[in-house]
């Protein structure tokens, strides 16, 4: 079902790079992201407002993601992309050890320094190696590598769940991803022909649009995933093996999703594949808020997840409208500018949620709106962008 798009040979040592760093990117998260929450009510006995600034705190290193551009003068991007792996593995695995407020702050913080360093590198390799027409099915891959992936993870946890705790199964998560790490520090995919990325900050008024959904995506975001799996957890009383087989369920989904989102971009353009996605999201955030019944809450984060694929067309509409040099320093400002409102939001929405969990989702449905009118700025249909806002124009 993983259809890797035909590339020219000098990109494929990049491909598989990408490839294999994503797949231990996503066990890391995923493995995390699944005990996380019953991990946290069980040993660390937490609540909604607890729960909101850890993961506000996961987002600080997004907010950080700017610092990437000075890394990358003393360490190359690969470089950057592999010792990241190698810090989120570090930080997963140590999570188990430490039960408690102040330890999953600490262990949040280190893992995510790893993930999102790695994501920043990611997608500016990605935009480099690939062409408008190649990025979006490359994409797509990824993100069904990474979904098969997760399925796999959650058949693991669900299977060590039996005779492990959640110390031992942090451990081996986070293990497995140090091991993938450590090989793509031995690695080197470089294409020395592709354009020399600029060393320096870029934030330019032509790419507003870009910013603007980034910040949406961002804020919109945080929400899913501060809120909606500790809703089925807090709410409706789903088990760490009901999440489990939650998650394999919605990764199974994503599986086959990814690569169609990534052909339907190419085809109809990102334009209407993001009116689809948010026109969605103001209904489902809506329904988050309003339903009672905890099986229709879980077929609503899958409907969630599915959607949560629409995202890449505002990286592959970055694209079209970028000077070539500005990938990777622009990538590095989006993700700060994507980490603005979830820096914040999840802290604030974890107040809000000891007052009434459904106002949390009712904010989220109006940030969708907002969002589902910008996207209209984008022009329709496919092939490169012609617009006011391509500084290339």
């Amino acid at each position: 079902m993983i259809s890797i798009p035909p590339i020219p040979d000098r990109q494929r040592p990049m491909l598989r790079f990408l490839l294999v760093l994503s797949v231990a990117s996503m066990v890391g998260l995923q493995g995390w992201r699944t005990l996380l929450n019953n991990f946290a009510v069980e040993w660390a006995h937490l609540d909604g407002n607890h729960m909101g600034i850890v993961q506000s705190v996961r987002e600080i290193p997004g907010f950080l993601a700017l610092l990437a551009v000075w890394a990358m003068l003393l360490v190359r991007e690969h470089r950057l992309s592999a010792l990241s792996i190698l810090v989120l593995g570090i930080g997963v695995g140590l999570t188990g050890f430490f039960p408690s407020f102040p330890g999953l702050v600490a262990t949040t913080m280190l893992m995510s320094f790893g993930f999102h360093y790695y994501e920043t590198t990611n997608q500016s390799l990605t935009l480099q190696y690939f062409d408008p027409s190649t990025a979006p099915l490359v994409l797509g891959a990824i993100r069904s590598l990474s979904a098969a992936t997760n399925i796999a993870v959650g058949i693991m946890v669900f299977v060590m769940s039996s005779f492990l705790d959640y110390r031992m199964m942090f451990l081996v998560v986070g293990a497995l991803v140090v091991v993938v790490g450590t090989w793509g520090m031995g690695q080197n995919p470089v294409d020395h022909q592709l354009t020399p990325q600029r060393k320096d900050m870029v934030f330019r008024w032509e790419y507003r649009l870009f910013y603007f959904l980034t910040f949406m995506a961002g804020a919109r975001r945080q929400i899913f995933i501060a809120f909606s799996v500790f809703l089925l957890v807090k709410v409706f009383g789903f088990s760490v093996r009901e999440v489990t087989v939650l998650f394999v369920l919605n990764n199974a989904v994503s599986y086959f999703a990814a690569p169609r989102v990534g052909k339907a971009i190419v085809r109809f353009g990102e334009r209407r594949v993001l009116t689809v996605e948010y026109a969605g999201m103001v209904l489902i955030f809506l329904a988050y808020a309003l339903t009672r019944s905890r099986w229709i809450a879980a077929g609503l984060y899958v409907a969630d997840n599915l959607l949560f694929n629409f995202t890449m067309a505002i990286r592959t509409y970055f694209q079209k409208v970028a000077d070539q040099q500005d990938i990777a320093p622009s990538m590095a400002v989006g993700f700060t500018i994507n980490h603005i409102a979830a820096v914040i939001l999840p802290a604030v929405g974890g107040v809000l949620w000891v007052v009434d969990y459904r106002i949390p989702f009712l904010a989220a449905s109006g940030l969708s709106m907002i969002s589902l009118l910008a996207v209209q700025f984008i022009p329709s249909g496919p092939g490169p962008t012609d617009t006011i806002l391509n500084p290339k124009s």
